[in-house]
């Protein structure tokens, strides 16, 4: 197996369940086909033609970055694009009239969203910050690396030659997402959520022309209705089964935050779950289907894990801890379709230290300053992993203009 440098990515915080947010995608083998059975009633539109979502993709978004693409203007939109940062902020003058118009309407929140929602949903995330990051960061990862749509569309586009540089502008969404502002005017959710639906259409584009590809279209609305299942999904189970208390308006605003986030993706209203009863069966039909080992998978846990052990304590025994961990995270078949090491000792440690960890933390919530201090620690870390993935340099989420290098995909 060809080994790739674990200098290259870093397994923590949004990191790593941001890996699908910039790059999801289905060869044609890696596809199940099953019919489409999860009706539109349960959606956020509350209605919908049911089409299955495997074969719908971006309407709005794919003729235009095809275009963009095509007369060579991406450079100069990137440039221009660069220092467009915040929710409230005017567009830069002098892009292309048809990207000007398509981005303010895609910037526009959904009708339906609900502005105290998004404000439960950040003090939510403030409190429970530990297990959010925690979750979609680390699970998320080995999840997203135990499914071949992801794995292999992150391995074979641009940023699969430098992974570091590629998590950490898929980071950027990842930590828009959870900010404590990040639909406010101030916050930058909605601008980086449209750079990233622009991303997304150029991989659609470039990636039918890597000769690792198949004759199918990527990232269609399926492979990223897959990847919002990891996320939000997972972690509210896994809090569940953690018992991590939690009242019905956090739950129900948690949900929010997300379904907002995925209408500013580009996933149709009629395939955003309603509910979470309706996000657990979407997530039963198109979940499991999608997943199952690859070499490419095993090589990008295989950084993660390892980059994650480096950050943590170098030269340690951080790195069985680390396996144990995400073992502990993930059921039994993904770890071994990811070919994460058994850690015995480490795992029934985890397993037995967790539980106790959880119980004592949540005794703590209701106290004084607890969840303001407890955000600061998680806000800390996640500007420390941002400076180590860039080494200090500026990043912003960018259009990329061609695939993987071939010489650097084998």
């Amino acid at each position: 197996m060809t080994h790739v440098s674990r200098r290259k990515m870093l397994a923590s915080g949004g990191a790593l369940g941001a890996l699908g947010a910039l790059g999801m995608a289905a060869p044609a083998h890696a596809r199940t086909l099953l019919n489409w059975t999860w009706a539109p009633s349960g959606s956020v539109a509350g209605k919908g033609a049911g089409a299955d979502p495997r074969w719908v993709w971006d309407d709005e978004t794919d003729p235009l970055v095809a275009d963009l693409l095509d007369r060579g203007d991406v450079p100069r939109v990137n440039e221009l694009l660069w220092n467009w940062e915040r929710n409230d902020q005017p567009l830069p003058s002098g892009l292309p009239r048809d990207l000007k118009t398509y981005i303010d309407e895609a910037r526009e929140l959904p009708s339906w969203a609900d502005r105290d929602k998004l404000e439960t949903a950040a003090e939510f995330n403030k409190s429970r910050g530990i297990y959010l990051n925690l979750l979609n960061g680390v699970g998320g990862g080995m999840l997203s690396t135990a499914i071949p749509a992801e794995a292999r569309s992150v391995y074979y586009s641009k940023g699969g030659a430098d992974m570091e540089d590629r998590v950490a502008k898929t980071s950027i969404l990842g930590f828009a997402v959870g900010a404590l502002d990040a639909y406010r005017p101030e916050g930058t959710c909605m601008v980086n959520s449209v750079k990233t639906r622009l991303v997304h259409a150029a991989v659609r584009h470039l990636l039918q022309r890597s000769p690792h590809w198949g004759d199918t279209i990527p990232i269609s609305q399926n492979d990223m209705l897959v990847t919002w299942h990891t996320l939000p999904t997972y972690a509210m189970r896994k809090m569940r089964e953690w018992k991590v208390p939690i009242g019905d308006d956090e739950a129900e605003a948690y949900l929010h935050v997300w379904q907002v986030t995925a209408h500013m993706l580009g996933i149709r209203d009629e395939y955003i779950p309603a509910t979470w009863d309706a996000a657990d069966s979407q997530s039963g039909q198109v979940l499991p289907p999608a997943m199952g080992p690859t070499r490419e998978g095993v090589e990008l846990t295989d950084i993660l894990l390892g980059q994650l052990a480096e950050q943590t304590s170098p030269g340690s025994i951080s790195r069985p801890l680390c396996n144990a961990l995400a073992r502990y995270l993930v059921d039994k078949q993904v770890a071994d379709w990811d070919e994460i090491p058994r850690e015995p000792v480490w795992e029934r440690a985890i397993a037995t230290a967790w539980p106790l960890l959880v119980k004592f933390r949540e005794g703590l919530i209701p106290l004084p300053l607890v969840p303001e201090v407890a955000w600061t620690i998680d806000e800390a870390a996640r500007r420390y992993i941002l400076f180590f993935l860039t080494k200090g340099k500026e990043t912003k989420i960018e259009i990329p203009t061609v695939n993987r290098p071939e010489e650097t995909s084998r």
